[in-house]
């Protein structure tokens, strides 16, 4: 391996590690373990290709240093869990990015995960029936092995059709996953909530449709929706012992 190759690795670890240490200081616990696991895996990878004594005596103590960090905060989240007091708030500020669907949801969704409940009024138009898509497929690319979606929604009076029809072409292309959409609609809800069976509640002020429209169709953010520029919201989560359906 390169010395170049090993610079590489070292620097990729100090990043996310430095970002571990940012999320951990905010409060928001169950992402910054996250990244201190992918730190600490880049920092063993680093120091078994290096030779140098001294540096690998370095990176042991880093790797030690970071490796009790994370198991105290592991214990400190399951307690909290355990005694169903755990709440973690992000803030999406105007015109950030780095907030894609795979991004926000991949330290709540866990090989455990089997059915997700999602209440959003808003999945009506063009835009926010994509939004759905694309949050289908990113639950249908994370490692877990989800079986049944429940979607519970209001109905498009202005044009029900263009939304009967795209839900119910999603629910076909899912059916061939393997995974079943169960779609109901209500006039009277507002709420915006995504519950998992895995125990996760995660609850967005916008439900899913927080990104702006891009400026235009060869614009950096069009298809690379962690580039996309979010609209401000907050996101609420939180861990119950059971999930209830909605």
């Amino acid at each position: 391996m390169t010395q170049n190759h090993v610079s590489g690795m070292e620097a990729s670890a100090i990043s996310v590690l430095k970002r571990a240490v940012e999320l951990d200081h905010s409060g928001r616990f169950q992402e910054s373990l996250v990244c201190y696991q992918e730190g600490i895996q880049l920092l063993i990878d680093t120091m078994k290709a290096v030779k140098d004594d001294s540096k690998r005596g370095h990176y042991r103590e880093k790797i030690k240093s970071y490796m009790d960090r994370a198991e105290q905060i592991k214990v400190n989240v399951n307690q909290m869990k355990e005694d169903g007091k755990y709440h973690e708030q992000i803030r999406i500020a105007e015109d950030a990015t780095g907030y894609s669907y795979e991004s926000l949801f991949k330290p709540y969704v866990s090989s455990l995960l089997t059915e997700v409940w999602v209440q959003d009024p808003y999945i009506r138009h063009t835009h926010q029936l994509y939004n759905f898509l694309r949050y289908c497929e990113m639950l249908l690319k994370a490692p877990c092995k989800v079986k049944k979606i429940h979607l519970l929604t209001s109905q498009d009076e202005a044009d029900s059709s263009q939304q009967s029809s795209a839900l119910a072409g999603l629910k076909e292309s899912l059916s061939a996953q393997g995974v079943t959409l169960d779609l109901q609609y209500s006039s009277t809800i507002h709420d915006r909530e995504i519950r998992f069976d895995n125990g996760w509640i995660i609850k967005i002020g916008r439900g899913l449709d927080y990104f702006k429209k891009p400026k235009g169709r060869f614009s950096i953010g069009y298809c690379d929706y962690d580039l996309r520029q979010c609209q401000e919201t907050n996101v609420h989560i939180f861990q119950a012992k059971h999930t209830k359906t909605l």
